[in-house]
Formats: structure tokens, C-alpha cells, sequence
């Protein structure tokens, strides 16, 4: 409780003025807090969008992170059971373990906005703004995972995406090269199960619909996909067009328990109101000048690992070869 000192001759003095005030994002603007972590309410629902947008999130295993490398163990074969008669030793089964690691990797995102959002509180501001940071990410995330683009896990021994891993083990299937859709997916999906593995979902874009809804039987004319989240069993994940490359892929499936992702830490960030985006121009194709335009920008990061620990897990349906 705030004390009132009476002192003769001077004004009431209030101690409660003088004591340290607690940073809170619901007391602090952003101009006065111009980096650090994002408050943890904000930041857990910035995280929550992440996981709940990403294609690669929904299906993959999450492997929990506490330091930027972890070391885990997977098992590669089963125990096995014998036949025996009576009165003999039953053979010992052994269980096949291999280890892998998974490396969380930096992402950042750098957002511009107007001078008014400083004048938020921290709260109202990464509430306003959680969409975009979400979006940003997850995008990014995906499309390194699938395939690769600007994928700082291709350095990894398991960080190959998911098409990359396909090709290498050659699990492609091109569209057209079978009697029908339904021909094709039950060709790439033999190819996954030739290696042991059980494909139990698809990613495709939107655009991936019109195969699906065309797709019938040529000899009664009866529609082989009326429910497009379901193909031949693995359920369907729709990706933004932004985190799926058409131009590889028409759909990607796989056994998906051979994927893996982790988020280590809470998001990072920090305001600059003086720099130049030389990534991100106007629309006469000059870099942002925040000083000269009375903007500031955001920058967030997170830490994000990935892994494809069975690159023969997955196959892809690519696009038609082009008619000659």
C-alpha cells in the first residue's frame, strides 16, 4: 500500500511515485519497451497460430526442445515372435533403436508499421499484430520443410524436406501417368508401402480440389473422391500457396510419424525506428527508409527445429509432364 509522508513546510509526498514500475504489457507502451521477449500470454498465442496454420505442424511429431540440439532415439524394427515347441528356448528378441538429432534453427520475421502502433501497450500491440508474425512463420517454416527453399536444415544429415527426401529415394509418381487419379496415388502410395512404411496423409494446395473432384471411373462414371479432406484414407491438409510449391508438386503424402518438429524457446524481439529495409521496397522499388518515412519496424524470431528421420517415408505426385 502507497505511504503519504507528512513533512512541515512541504507538499504531501507520494513514495508510490518514486517505485520501480513493474513491466507488464498491460502498463507499458512499445516505445518504451523497444525489445525483449514477447509478453508470454501473447507470445504462447503467437506460438499456438504457428502450430495451428503450419501443414507441417499438424502432421509431423513434436519432439520437445530445451537446448538447440536434441538427441533422440526412434525405433527402426520391432520385436518379433517366435515359434516354438515345447520345452524350447525362446529366442530373444531384439528391438532396433537408432538416434537422431534435430537442430532448432533461427527464423526471423521483419514487419513495418506506422509511428501510431508505439503508442500502443505492449498487450493491445502483439495482439494487433499476432497474425502477421503467426503467418510469417509458419509460411516460412513450411516451405523449407516440404521443399527446401531457403531451408537452413539442408545442411543437416536429417534435415532434408519432404520432396527433396522423396526424389532422392525416387517415390515420384507424375500425374498422367496412369490410367486415372486414383491409379496414380495407389501407385505412389505402393512405392511408400514397398519400404515398409504406412502413408497416412496428404499435403496439396487448393488447386489439388479440381484433380480430386474430376477424378472418376471411366467405366460407370462414378466419382472416386467425394470427400476431398479424405484420400484412399490419409486425410487431406490444404496448404497456403505461399508454403507449397506447385510447380514440384501437385500433393506430397507419407508416414508422417517420420517427421519431426520443436520449438525451443519464447519469442525474441526488438523495434527499430531509424533503419533501412533493403528487403522490402515501395512501389517504385526503393528500400524503406523508417527514419524518412516516421515508420518503425518490428523484428521477431523464434527457434524452430525440423527433421525427416525416413526420407523413403514420403513420396510426391508431380505435375503432368508437358505435351509434346
Amino acid at each position: 500500500m502507497a505511504k503519504t509522508v507528512m513533512i512541515s513546510g512541504l507538499l504531501p509526498l507520494n513514495i508510490k511515485q518514486f517505485v520501480e514500475q513493474t513491466y507488464t504489457p498491460d502498463n507499458v507502451l512499445m516505445q518504451d519497451a523497444k525489445t525483449g521477449l514477447i509478453p508470454v500470454e501473447e507470445g504462447g498465442l503467437i506460438v499456438e497460430d504457428v502450430i495451428k496454420g503450419s501443414t507441417v505442424m499438424k502432421l509431423a511429431k513434436y519432439e520437445p526442445m530445451t537446448k538447440p540440439k536434441k538427441t533422440f532415439s526412434f525405433k527402426a524394427k520391432g520385436a518379433g515372435a517366435y515359434w516354438v515347441s515345447e520345452t524350447e528356448v525362446i529366442k530373444t528378441s531384439k528391438v532396433e533403436w537408432l538416434t537422431a538429432s534435430m537442430q532448432a534453427e533461427k527464423l526471423g520475421v521483419i514487419i513495418p508499421f506506422s509511428k501510431e502502433f508505439l503508442r500502443y501497450t505492449a498487450k493491445d500491440f502483439f495482439n494487433e499484430v499476432k497474425p502477421l508474425i503467426s503467418e510469417a512463420f509458419y509460411e516460412t517454416f513450411d516451405i523449407a520443410a516440404l521443399f527446401g527453399t531457403n531451408s537452413p536444415f539442408a545442411t543437416h544429415s536429417s534435415g532434408k524436406s519432404i520432396f527433396t527426401g522423396a526424389t532422392d529415394e525416387g517415390n515420384l509418381i507424375a500425374l498422367g501417368s496412369g490410367d486415372d487419379l486414383q491409379d496414380e496415388v495407389f501407385d505412389l502410395m505402393g512405392l511408400i508401402e514397398a519400404g515398409g512404411f504406412t502413408p497416412d496423409g496428404m499435403v496439396a494446395t487448393n488447386a489439388f480440389k479440381q484433380d480430386l473432384r474430376r477424378a472418376k471411373n471411366a467405366t460407370n462414371g462414378e466419382r472416386y473422391y467425394t470427400n476431398l479432406n479424405d484420400v484412399e484414407g490419409m486425410a487431406v491438409t490444404y496448404a497456403k500457396p505461399e508454403a507449397f510449391d506447385v510447380t514440384k508438386a501437385a500433393a506430397l503424402m507419407g508416414d508422417w510419424d517420420y517427421a519431426r518438429y520443436g520449438i525451443l524457446q519464447n519469442i525474441e524481439y526488438a523495434v527499430s525506428e531509424d533503419a533501412q529495409l533493403s528487403s522490402i521496397v515501395d512501389a517504385s522499388g526503393k528500400p524503406i527508409n523508417l527514419f524518412e518515412r516516421d515508420m518503425f519496424a518490428l523484428r521477431a524470431t523464434m527457434h524452430i527445429g525440423y527433421m525427416n528421420i525416413k526420407p523413403a517415408a514420403f513420396g510426391a505426385l508431380t505435375p503432368a509432364a508437358p505435351a509434346v
